[in-house]
C-alpha cells in the first residue's frame, strides 16, 4: 500500500526514552539521528537512495512482532523505539558475522584497512571471531585499466556503487546479476572495465564502504622518481585538493590547507611545487577568447567546457555525434603538463626528457586522461603520474611528516601566481563564472560590477543563468554528475537548446566531490568544501584570470597570443568517438 506523507505535518514519538517531534513521513534512522542516536548502518548512504540489504540498522517497535529495518521505516506518530536492547546488539552482531563469513578479513593486506565501514563496525560490536563457515570466493582483481581496481572478492553486495553508477551518473557501467548466493556486481557480459561505458569517475570507489573498489596506486612511480637523482621532479595540485587534504589527517571538512599542503610537497622531496590554477587561468584566457570567437564567427553552439576527463569520457561514448561542440581546449591539468615540459624547460635550462610532471588531483579519471595519445603535445607524455587527493594523504604519512606542525609555505614561481578566479574550478559553477569575469571585460573593456556570479553556484545539479555581454545577451547553463549532464545533451540532441555556453562537471558538486577525494565525502561535506572555495577565491587579490601577470608573461614571452598557433599545438586538443560498452 502507498502512504503519502504531509511534510508539513509534524509526527511525535520515543526513541530510547526520548521524545522525538520530526516532519511526517520521516524514518526512525532520521530521527534518531535528530535526537543524537546513532543507529549503525552499512548499505545505506545519505546522498543514495534506500536499500535496506544490509539489516545492520535493525530497531525494535513495540507492538511489532520483529525487529524493522530503521533506514526504511517511518516512523509513526506515538510509535515507541528501542535502540539499543541485548536482544537488538546480539542481532546486529549476528548480522555482521553472516558477512564477515562471505568475506575475506585480510584487513592488514586490503586498501582500507583503517579506513573500513564493516572494520569499524566490527571492532563497534567487539567481533573477535566469525561462528560461521567461511563461504567466500577468491576472484581476480581487475586493474587493466589506468584508474580503477575492482576486487570482487571483498564486495558485500551492498549496492551502492550501482545507484552511485546508474542513478547518479546514469553510465550504468555495472549493475547486479543472478540471485541468491550467485548474487554479485559485475558489468555487462562480466567485461572489464576498460572495455564497459566506464568513465573513469570514481563515484562507485566514495561510496563503497570497503576495499572492492579503489584508485590504481601510483605512489610507487612518484617514490621511484623522486629517488631518481637524474630526474628533476614537479608537481601540480588542483584547486579542489587544498580544501580537502586536511580531512585525511583529521581537520574538520573544509579546512583551508594550501600553505601546509605546499610545505608537505617539498618536504617530499618535489624539486618545484605548483599550482594548477595557473593554467586554470590559462584554460579560461583560452576558452573564453574561445566561446568569443565562436559567437562572432558563427561557430558550433552552445560551447561546451572540456575540464572534467569524466565528462569528455563520457561524451565520447554516449554522445559523439556532439563533440563537434566540446571547447578544444585541454584540461588545466594537461595544459600544465604541455608547459612543463616546453616553455618551463627552456626558462630552467632542464631538457624535458628530465622532467617528471606529477599532478595532484581530486579525480580518478585524471589518471585515465594524462595517458591519452593526444596528450603528448611536449613530445613526451605531458603529465606522467597522476595521484588522488588520498594517495598524496598517504604519502605524507609514510614520510613521517607530521602534518599538523607544518609552516605555511609558498608555490613556487612562475606557475604558483593564480587568481580567485582559478580556484573556483574546483566548485560546480567555478569554471563558467571564471569565464563570464573574463569574457565581459575581453567584449566591453570593463570589469563585472559585482565578480559575485552567484546563479551559477551551489550544488544543484542544473543552474541556468543570463550574462549582458555588449547588447548581446548570453544563456548559460552549469550541471554537476553525468545524469544530470544527460538530459542537457538531449536538450542539444533534440534542436530545443537556448544556451551559449554550458559547464559540465562529472562529479556531483564539481571537482569538491571527485571521485578521489577523502572518503566519507556527503553532500554536508561537499557544502563545506564549497564555502571554503569562494573563501579562498574572495580573499584573493587578484580574481580575474585574465589579470594574472604570469599569464601576461606566459604570451609575452612564449605563447604570442590566444587562439594563436604555439597555443593551438600545447594548449589545445580534439575528441573522439569510443567504441567501448
Amino acid at each position: 500500500m502507498h502512504h503519502t506523507f504531509d511534510p508539513n505535518k509534524t509526527i511525535t514519538a520515543t526513541i530510547d526514552g526520548l521524545t522525538v517531534s520530526v516532519p511526517e513521513g520521516t524514518t526512525i534512522l532520521e530521527a534518531a539521528k535528530k535526537a543524537g542516536i546513532k543507529i549503525p548502518t552499512l548499505c545505506h548512504h545519505p546522498d543514495l537512495g534506500v536499500r535496506a540489504v544490509c539489516r545492520i540498522c535493525l530497531v525494535a517497535v513495540k507492538g511489532q512482532r520483529r525487529f524493522k529495518t530503521s533506514c526504511n521505516t517511518v516512523l509513526c506518530d506515538g510509535d515507541v523505539v528501542n535502540t539499543n536492547t541485548p536482544e537488538i546488539r546480539e542481532a546486529r552482531k549476528t548480522v555482521l558475522e553472516l558477512i564477515l563469513s562471505n568475506h575475506p578479513q585480510d584487513c592488514l593486506k586490503c586498501e582500507r584497512n583503517g579506513n573500513c565501514e564493516l572494520q569499524d563496525l566490527a571492532k563497534q560490536y567487539n567481533v573477535l571471531e566469525v561462528p560461521f563457515a567461511s563461504t567466500y570466493q577468491r576472484l581476480p582483481i581487475e586493474e587493466d585499466n589506468p584508474a580503477i581496481v575492482r576486487d570482487m572478492t571483498k564486495c558485500i553486495k551492498c549496492g551502492r556503487c550501482v545507484e552511485a553508477c546508474q542513478v547518479v551518473q546514469e553510465v550504468a557501467a555495472i549493475n547486479t546479476s543472478c540471485r541468491s548466493t550467485e548474487y554479485g556486481v559485475t558489468t555487462a557480459f562480466n567485461k572489464p572495465l576498460s572495455a564497459s561505458t566506464c568513465v573513469y569517475c570514481g563515484q562507485c570507489i566514495a561510496v563503497c564502504p570497503v576495499g572492492a573498489l579503489y584508485e590504481k596506486d601510483d605512489t610507487g612511480k612518484v617514490w621511484a622518481a623522486l629517488s631518481n637523482p637524474d630526474m628533476h621532479v614537479v608537481v601540480q595540485t588542483a584547486p579542489a585538493v587544498r580544501v580537502a587534504l586536511g580531512e585525511e589527517f583529521g581537520l574538520a571538512p573544509g579546512s583551508i590547507e594550501t600553505g601546509k599542503m605546499v610545505s608537505a610537497l617539498r618536504r617530499l622531496g618535489f624539486d618545484k611545487v605548483f599550482d594548477t590554477n595557473f593554467t586554470a587561468d590559462l584554460t579560461i584566457v583560452e576558452e573564453g577568447n574561445e566561446l568569443l570567437n565562436r559567437i562572432e564567427n558563427g561557430g558550433k553552439l552552445p560551447m561546451l567546457t572540456s575540464c572534467s576527463p569524466g565528462w569528455i569520457n563520457y561524451l565520447e561514448v554516449f554522445y559523439p555525434e556532439l563533440i563537434p561542440h566540446v571547447s578544444s581546449c585541454k584540461s588545466p591539468q594537461q595544459m600544465f603538463g604541455a608547459l612543463a615540459k616546453t616553455y618551463y624547460a627552456e626558462k630552467s635550462g632542464i631538457p624535458a626528457e628530465k622532467i617528471y610532471v606529477v599532478s595532484v588531483m581530486p579525480c580518478t579519471a585524471k589518471k585515465y586522461e594524462c595517458t591519452r595519445p593526444e596528450m603528448r603535445s611536449s613530445g613526451y607524455q605531458d603529465v606522467d603520474t597522476v595521484l588522488t587527493t588520498r594517495e598524496l594523504g598517504k604519502m605524507i604519512k609514510l614520510a613521517g611528516i607530521n602534518y599538523e606542525k607544518l609552516e605555511n609555505e609558498d608555490y613556487d614561481a612562475p606557475f604558483g601566481i593564480s587568481t580567485g578566479a582559478a580556484v573556483i574550478f574546483g566548485a560546480s559553477g567555478g569554471v563558467m563564472e571564471a569565464a563570464l569575469r573574463t569574457a565581459h571585460e575581453l567584449v566591453t573593456g570593463e570589469s563585472l560590477a559585482n565578480l559575485d556570479f552567484t546563479p551559477v553556484r551551489g550544488l544543484e545539479g542544473i543552474k541556468e543563468a543570463e550574462v549582458e555581454l555588449a547588447g548581446n545577451k548570453l544563456k548559460i547553463a552549469v550541471a554537476s554528475s553525468l545524469s544530470k549532464a544527460k538530459v542537457l545533451m538531449e536538450m542539444i540532441k533534440n534542436g530545443t537548446c537556448c544556451y551559449h555556453f554550458i559547464e559540465i562537471m562529472a562529479c556531483p558538486g564539481g571537482c569538491i566531490g571527485g571521485g578521489g577525494q577523502p572518503f566519507g565525502t556527503t553532500s554536508e561535506v561537499l557544502q563545506k568544501r564549497l564555502a571554503a572555495t569562494y573563501s579562498i577565491d574572495k580573499n584573493s587579490e587578484l580574481r580575474m584570470s585574465h589579470k594574472n601577470p604570469a599569464i601576461t608573461t606566459l604570451y609575452e614571452e612564449f605563447l604570442i597570443k590566444p587562439l594563436g598557433h604555439k597555443s593551438h599545438d600545447l594548449l589545445h586538443t580534439k575528441y573522439q568517438q569510443q567504441d567501448r560498452g
